[in-house]
């Protein structure tokens, strides 16, 4: 019999393919970037920041932000700016062509939720979002109770 963790698993996973999480190369909403580059490109287009920030912001590993942040300069989307404070620092900032290109990944984003939206029952759409919510929630708990503890050692 499958458990309810399989019935989760599953409803996930068909999820992820049918919504299109699983291609590289485009967002699901049909933005020509990947899902961490357009995440990366909506965080910009709050302000500038470092790429430390943004490594935390999006919850990827360094290389990964490396990579990701090193694909949007080379697109002209992003630009490095040095800051004056110490020389290694760098400040990341979206071009104007960045910003065009957020523009339209919102835009995208918005056209696909809507279409999205439009096939469930108007009287259920709450209940959507809010199941969204809450597991966005308990993703988050359970990433934090599966992380490894950091050992706590005594001077005394």
């Amino acid at each position: 019999t499958m458990s309810d963790a399989d019935d989760l698993a599953d409803a996930v996973v068909s999820f992820v393919r049918c919504f299109g999480l699983h291609r590289p190369a485009r967002t699901p909403c049909g933005f020509d970037a990947g899902v961490a580059d357009a995440h990366a490109l909506s965080e910009l287009q709050r302000g500038p920041s470092r790429q430390m920030d943004l490594v935390d912001r999006l919850g990827l590993a360094k290389s990964t932000v490396s990579r990701v942040v090193a694909a949007l300069v080379e697109r002209g989307w992003v630009s490095r700016q040095a800051t004056d404070s110490d020389g290694r620092g760098v400040i990341l900032a979206l071009t104007d062509a960045g910003a065009d290109a957020a523009v339209r990944l919102r835009s995208a984003r918005r056209q696909r939720m809507e279409a999205l939206l439009a096939q469930v029952p108007a009287d259920r759409r709450g209940d959507v979002v809010e199941v969204l919510r809450l597991l966005q929630v308990a993703a988050d708990a359970s990433d934090r109770a599966l992380q490894p503890q950091e050992s706590i050692t005594s001077d005394s």
